[in-house]
């Protein structure tokens, strides 16, 4: 899939192996989605006033306002400097919106266990797309907050 149609998955709430399933099938995942990048982009890029976004897209100025902070969320996941550091973005957010769902009993545990799931998944979608393996991010994994590493640190392969 190219970035359009990652950035496309992100926006909607589509795993990649499921959205890649539809192409070909579906216009809505060939054309209508893509397209609707292109405007929230140059929408966000050019920062056009609200209503000119929600005239463009066609919707209410509430969803067009959700859908520029979706596009700001997929480009941290799509636009990652590599795989890993795209899964780590793509898990953090399923867990800043389980906490703001309120992650509080097993069953909302369960739901955001199932999201990092899919987000692992989506992880071995890019590396299988890219001929990469897990194990070459294996480093950028296990990065700590507040550690210094020295330069070349994540260049080199265990």
């Amino acid at each position: 899939m190219d970035r359009r149609q990652l950035l496309s998955a992100e926006i909607y709430g589509y795993s990649y192996d499921n959205y890649h399933d539809h192409l070909g099938v579906n216009p809505r995942f060939d054309r209508y989605m893509p397209e609707a990048v292109d405007i929230l982009e140059s929408a966000a890029d050019e920062e056009w006033p609200i209503e000119k976004v929600a005239r463009a897209l066609g919707v209410e100025i509430s969803a067009a306002k959700e859908d520029l902070l979706a596009l700001e969320r997929a480009r941290k996941v799509v636009d990652a400097e590599n795989p890993a550091e795209s899964f780590r973005w793509a898990v953090r957010q399923a867990i800043e919106a389980a906490i703001e769902k309120g992650l509080s009993d097993p069953e909302s545990i369960d739901q955001l266990t199932i999201q990092i799931c899919y987000r692992a998944a989506d992880l071995g979608y890019i590396l299988k797309q890219n001929g990469e393996v897990l194990s070459r991010y294996s480093r950028h994994l296990r990065r700590e907050p507040d550690v210094e590493y020295y330069e070349g640190y994540f260049d080199e392969e265990e």
